[in-house]
């Protein structure tokens, strides 16, 4: 299972700090770094950037929303990406929320399944250098993306429900999953995306988490922080979906955290499950509990 950091500058900091964060995580042995696409910076723009300063590490969004970008268009901003970093982006693509997409942006949220096997139809022939030639009932492309120095870059879903992870198996490389617990990825999320993967002769998905994480000496305090700065996932119903699977109240209930052991190996025991990559979200509040935290992610790396 590979280690990676999911990174939050993207939302509160400057560009500079985002390509710092990215460079700590390199420097610290981390095969990836994620960013959010949330109301902060542009994901993908910001890992332009980082792509030219940061050489090595993976790069990736975790997840840019689909309605607000037509798959044309955000194929030919990864095909970008994907050149100016020497090919080390995967696009983290979802469908956001009905709060969002509705009633802030203004768009219709409409059959999301159908939605996405649409956008996939368009977007996953164009990722590998491929024209697109697909007529739907909400897009109709016919056209292709000719990107020098861009080898493509591979598609991942913040896939959830049953129908959502096997249009994923069908059609992606994989999911990432967030408020997501150990019981729900071993019981739901991996059995149905692996198996739809198998009956259609395809690679097994990849399947990378994201969790918060931190190593704390007051387990208590850290649930309490949790719960209140991870509160609106519990209030969203993808989310709540997944919550409710695990037995958990909130987002609290799934943080890891704990000494350093313990949180090494809740992790570690991530990849027996099926989990291929997972992306730490860390929470430390004190410089010794984010110090702790990265040298508990640190101890993972292989």
């Amino acid at each position: 299972m590979k280690i990676g950091i999911f990174g939050g500058a993207v939302n509160d900091g400057t560009v500079d700090d985002v390509v710092a964060e990215a460079r700590a995580a390199e420097q610290d042995g981390f095969a990836s770094y994620w960013a959010p696409n949330i109301f902060g910076h542009d994901a993908l723009t910001a890992l332009a950037i980082v792509g030219r300063e940061v050489p090595r590490i993976e790069l990736g969004t975790s997840v840019v929303p689909t309605y607000p970008r037509h798959p044309h268009a955000i194929a030919q901003q990864c095909h970008t990406v994907a050149a100016a970093s020497g090919n080390r982006l995967t696009l983290g693509v979802g469908l956001s929320h009905k709060v969002v997409i509705e009633s802030m942006l203004g768009m219709s949220y409409d059959k999301p399944v159908r939605h996405l096997r649409e956008y996939l139809s368009v977007l996953m022939p164009l990722s590998r250098n491929e024209p697109a030639s697909f007529v739907g009932e909400t897009y109709s492309v016919h056209g292709g993306i000719s990107a020098k120095g861009s080898n493509g870059f591979g598609v991942v879903v913040a896939a959830l429900g049953e129908q959502m992870l096997r249009v994923t198996a069908a059609m992606a490389d994989g999911t990432l999953t967030w408020c997501t617990g150990p019981a729900t990825l071993a019981g739901h999320t991996i059995p149905t995306i692996t198996k739809a993967a198998d009956e259609l002769g395809r690679p097994t998905p990849r399947v990378i988490a994201a969790l918060p994480v931190c190593v704390t000496s007051d387990k208590a305090a850290a649930a309490e922080r949790a719960a209140k700065v991870f509160a609106v996932y519990g209030t969203l119903p993808s989310y709540r979906a997944m919550l409710d699977k695990e037995g958990a109240a909130g987002p609290a209930d799934i943080a890891i955290t704990g000494t350093i052991g313990e949180v090494q190996d809740r992790v570690a025991a991530l990849a027996a499950i099926g989990v291929t990559d997972f992306a730490a979200v860390e929470f430390g509040a004190t410089p010794d509990e984010i110090a702790q935290t990265r040298e508990a992610m640190k101890g993972l790396l292989r």
